[in-house]
């Protein structure tokens, strides 16, 4: 007779697609994860106000899971985490990795928070998510020389995680320019196909890894491939085979309102705007006044350039990167030229929303609310895309291979589609 099986833990022998979203603010992340079944077990953020519009939008249940508090405060985080979550996610603040945070990178007050989202993982142990998903701006590669970067490999590498790291452009997407790093984290047991690391002993012809890396080249431009080959994680590098993404960017105009009931601003307001306008922007714009047909959607900010206040158009078709409305400078202007007639005024929140690919989400009646959350969100496409290619992909035939390994006794041995050993 076969002998009798031992007992399996459930969350190995049938993991759940549940994952835990840390700085998680609006919860676009749980926007893009869901729609390919992904559960939320728990969200974290310390602001109020973002947890407001996440309840607003998600409903009252969604506040059973939502911590407002500190993520240092980890007694509490790791009390409120259920059972073994599949996945981890942390947007954490990217402040300090650009001019306004003064590049203090991980030694400031702000994105130093990801060392508590680092301090959770380690004391969750045994329940250590096997799948972690960073995010950031691009600055974050580049902070303090790139040792920001290196110390934050070298963290996931010593909590037992092989490392990815890629960049994606919500442009890709939507009519917004928004790149953003990712740094991927997966314990060694997911290293199976499409999922290949690193082999420092692999013939050029048989590395599944640098094959996986050069296929999809557009997510991992120069300088990050450059970082990735001169740092040495403890555990190693390893990738998912996919495709570089492919573009699907609706026109700026589809996320835009043009009507008449939009607060557009009166004549005085736009010719003060207008003298900000660098001379060759100006002339642009003259041009497209004196087409006399078609709509031209257009969108700008203010900056101070050489001690003026200068205001900054953009004729790509695609709005600068949203930012949270800390003044005048950080809140985008939608220019709008319709058959010669040249208007202009501030984004709103519902065209915030569209370009961060979430048009349906439940607004809050605090229009700078909305603002900042959109504003210091991810883009729910490009979330989209990762989880469809890569994370997935990977619970996907971790899955295949625990059921399997459940379903069978000891003299039925079974033959796992594991990458060689690194």
């Amino acid at each position: 007779m076969p002998q009798e099986a031992p007992p399996v833990d459930m969350d190995e022998a049938s993991p759940q697609k549940t994952f835990c979203e840390f700085f998680a603010g609006i919860g676009l992340v749980y926007e893009a994860l869901r729609r390919s079944g992904w559960q939320c077990v728990y969200a974290n953020d310390i602001d109020p106000k973002k947890r407001a519009m996440y309840v607003g939008h998600y409903g009252a249940a969604a506040a059973e899971h939502y911590h407002q508090g500190d993520v240092w405060a980890a007694d509490e985080v790791l009390q409120r985490i259920p059972r073994r979550p599949f996945l981890a996610t942390a947007s954490f603040p990217c402040t300090d990795m650009s001019l306004a945070g003064k590049r203090r990178g991980l030694a400031g007050r702000q994105s130093g928070a990801l060392f508590g989202f680092l301090e959770v993982l380690a004391r969750l142990d045994e329940r250590r998510p096997p799948m972690v998903l960073l995010e950031n701006v691009p600055g974050f590669l580049t902070s303090h020389h790139g040792a920001d970067f290196a110390a934050a490999v070298a963290a996931l590498a010593d909590l037992g995680y092989w490392i990815d790291s890629f960049v994606v452009d919500a442009q890709t997407f939507v009519p917004q320019s928004r790149p953003r790093l990712f740094l991927a984290g997966y314990q060694q047991k997911l290293l199976r196909p499409p999922l290949f690391a690193r082999r420092s002993d692999a013939e050029l012809m048989n590395d599944r890894w640098r094959q996986t890396v050069e296929r999809a080249d557009r997510l991992r431009p120069a300088r990050l491939r450059a970082a990735m080959e001169s740092i040495e994680p403890l555990t190693g590098w390893a990738a998912v085979d996919c495709a570089n993404p492919a573009a699907s960017r609706p026109a700026l105009a589809e996320a835009v309102d043009l009507d008449a009931a939009q607060a557009w601003w009166d004549p005085p307001q736009v010719e003060r705007h207008l003298a900000m306008v660098f001379d060759r922007h100006r002339r642009k714009l003259d041009s497209l006044c004196g087409q006399q047909q078609g709509t031209a959607v257009l969108t700008a900010f203010r900056r101070v350039r050489q001690g003026k206040q200068r205001m900054e158009v953009r004729f790509d078709g695609v709005a600068g990167c949203l930012r949270t409305p800390r003044g005048g400078s950080a809140k985008q202007i939608v220019i709008v030229i319709d058959r010669g007639n040249l208007k202009m005024r501030w984004m709103t929140p519902r065209e915030y929303a569209r370009l961060q690919g979430a048009a349906d989400y439940v607004l809050p009646d605090n229009a700078i609310q909305g603002l900042f959350g959109f504003g210091d969100a991810v883009c729910v496409p490009v979330l989209q895309w990762i989880d469809r290619n890569m994370l997935t992909p990977v619970w996907n035939a971790y899955r295949h291979d625990r059921e399997l390994v459940a379903s069978c006794s000891y003299s039925e041995p079974v033959a796992l589609a594991r990458t060689p050993s690194p």
